[in-house]
């Protein structure tokens, strides 16, 4: 199948190469309460060089936001226990400052909330970007390449 995106390739950030030759591998933490999206995407995810860690309701995912310090989230908004949205403003409240901060961990919204209104909510609730299911995976390589890249000019 030819991705209707022919132009997007890999980002170059993070390639399967991370890791070696001294470079840090691109942590991810990809939460997802549905079984087949998770499996589907952590797999291609390390296919890509990415370490993947997983939660699959929104206080996991708080809680391996804290655990983790992941690079960026990918976040599921309809979640059990505590949706998506809650645990995207709770990172971007998170007073810890320094080292343990979480507040300005990327976050990219991934959501079947595709009307028009839903990407600005995501945004307004925290979220860098959004990304609607289902999900393109060159597309989400590009976003995440783009949302890594943003925090390390911020830094």
């Amino acid at each position: 199948m030819q991705s209707p995106h022919p132009a997007i390739t890999a980002p170059s950030y993070h390639g399967p190469q991370c890791g070696r030759q001294g470079r840090r591998v691109t942590k991810v933490l990809l939460v997802e309460d549905h079984e087949e999206l998770w499996e589907f995407l952590s797999r291609r995810l390390r296919r890509h060089g990415f370490e993947v860690v997983l939660a699959h309701d929104g206080q996991q995912a708080l809680d391996q936001v804290r655990a983790e310090q992941p690079d960026v989230v990918l976040l599921d908004m309809d979640l059990p226990v505590m949706d998506g949205w809650t645990v995207a403003r709770t990172v971007r409240a998170d007073p810890v400052v320094g080292e343990g901060a979480i507040a300005g961990v990327p976050i990219i919204a991934l959501t079947a909330h595709a009307m028009a209104g839903d990407r600005a909510k995501a945004i307004a609730a925290g979220c860098d970007d959004y990304h609607a299911k289902p999900v393109e995976f060159p597309r989400l390589l590009v976003q995440i390449d783009d949302a890594l890249l943003k925090r390390e000019e911020a830094e």
